[in-house]
């Protein structure tokens, strides 16, 4: 019988946020189990893995400089965690109520309606909206079937199913204070696909959602994880498990060639062209279409929209907030008085984020349409924060510290239709260069566990194309 050798295969990631760290680790970790021989190369244009995934850990303070938590209702990121031999490190946020501004005033959300279970009885018994409100989102159950339409904004659809109050009270800012987005131009396809599937399959999202609770109850979950040090515990678990000689960092990736015998090569500001058999590419998806300029490749798929946004976050003794001791956090109105966007009490969502005594406040400003004010300086900024929570829980001392954060044009919105535009920006891809993956999120999910699951997937994918062969 002859035996077949494999002839070295190199595969280049770009960009080592979590999409590109997790695809760089499996694409390690399935090579080896199969005995496949690949080098991979992570190729990072700061001098820093993790992307937006950044924690500060200061004086006992546990502080999240982008995102804070995930819901890992596929488990995507507690398998990678297993993966890792990190799993015993998550952990789930404690008990804690939820409320939202209107106005100058803070309303409880109940539990069932944070985590998008809809019922009746949530919108009869919450004082969050009025009795017209009440009536009017009761009305789902009544109203016929969609129009036959593609695609549409996610606030039309709310507003078409519960009525203007309820998107106003409740989905813009929740909304606003998790994606930045503007809801008038957001996908309900892209962002809320089971949403959109129920109402095409049930008509009433609210008899919809009951009919198919079984079904659903699987991957309904109530609690949000991180680790115990916070998030960039797992960006350091994948680099520490990855070759030391397979990462490069301060190295940007300018443009993309195609040789005759079907590699690629990559040219970048500061190293030798670097030849390799595929790319996987987790950038941000503006950036990708610079890299292929030179082919003319996307320049039909325009130019996708980022929110800038700041989180900024403060220390305080215990007690100096006067209102609302039992909040976890609380989301705020367009409509309302307030210059911020959410605000969370670490220290009630999370255990060991703050010493014995102290409060850990964490704040978003910024989103669609109000970009500038993440301009201001940090002092600026500082004091338009404590002049809200001073209207909002009566908190009037002055900080212990605070870390302002900037993410300038970093968080992907999904326009309508955004699924359409990637089909065809991926059929553009399979046509050119068939051996280059687009993944990350700004294209099939921007939480953690959707950058993770699109990492994990791609890995094997590119491994299967270049060897034709099943994995373990």
């Amino acid at each position: 019988m002859m035996k077949v050798t494999l002839s070295m295969r190199k595969v280049a990631v770009i960009g080592g946020g979590i999409t590109g760290l997790t695809a760089a680790f499996y694409l390690q970790r399935k090579a080896q189990l199969n005995n496949l021989p690949i080098e991979v190369v992570l190729i990072e244009s700061s001098l820093r893995l993790g992307g937006k995934i950044q924690t500060l850990r200061k004086d006992g303070f546990v502080i999240e400089r982008g995102p804070e938590s995930f819901l890992d209702y596929n488990n995507s990121v507690r398998n990678l965690a297993e993966d890792l031999g990190i799993e015993q490190k998550m952990m789930e946020n404690n008990n804690g109520h939820t409320y939202v501004a209107v106005g100058s005033s803070l309303y409880p959300i109940p539990n069932n309606l944070m985590f998008g279970s809809l019922e009746v009885s949530s919108f009869i018994t919450s004082s969050l909206f009025s009795l017209t409100g009440k009536i009017r989102a009761a009305g789902d159950l009544l109203l016929p079937k969609t129009r036959d339409v593609e695609d549409e904004p996610i606030g039309d659809f709310f507003r078409r199913r519960f009525g203007k109050e309820v998107v106003e009270n409740l989905v813009e800012p929740l909304l606003a204070g998790t994606f930045a987005g503007d809801i008038d131009h957001l996908s309900i396809k892209s962002m809320f696909p089971q949403f959109y599937q129920i109402e095409k399959k049930h008509r009433s999202l609210i008899l919809g959602l009951k009919k198919s609770g079984e079904a659903l109850k699987k991957d309904h979950i109530e609690s949000y994880q991180t680790f115990e040090n916070g998030l960039e515990t797992l960006v350091e678990s994948l680099e520490s498990q990855l070759s030391p000689n397979s990462i490069l960092k301060g190295v940007k990736v300018e443009s993309i060639d195609k040789l005759n015998d079907g590699t690629i090569q990559l040219f970048s500001n500061n190293m030798a062209p670097i030849k390799c058999d595929a790319v996987i590419m987790t950038t941000p998806f503006n950036v990708a279409k610079d890299i292929f300029t030179s082919y003319g490749l996307l320049e039909h798929t325009p130019i996708m929209q980022y929110a800038t946004i700041a989180t900024v976050t403060m220390a305080f003794k215990q007690g100096e907030a006067k209102n609302y001791q039992d909040a976890m956090n609380f989301f705020v109105s367009r409509n309302s008085d307030f210059a911020i966007t959410t605000c969370t009490w670490c220290n009630h969502k999370w255990k060991n984020v703050a010493p014995e005594g102290y409060d850990l406040l964490r704040v978003y400003i910024g989103r669609v349409g109000d970009e500038a004010i993440v301009e201001l300086s940090d002092s600026d900024i500082e004091k338009t924060v404590l002049k809200d929570l001073e209207r909002a829980i009566g908190l009037t001392e002055a900080p212990l510290f605070t870390v302002v954060s900037r993410w300038k044009q970093s968080m992907p919105q999904y326009t309508v239709g955004h699924e359409k535009r990637m089909e065809s920006m991926r059929q553009q891809l399979e046509k050119e260069f068939p051996n280059v993956k687009l993944v990350g999120s700004s294209y099939e999910g921007i939480s953690v566990p959707d950058c993770v699951s699109q990492g994990k997937a791609v890995a094997e994918d590119v491994l299967q194309e270049l060897f034709e062969m099943q994995l373990i």
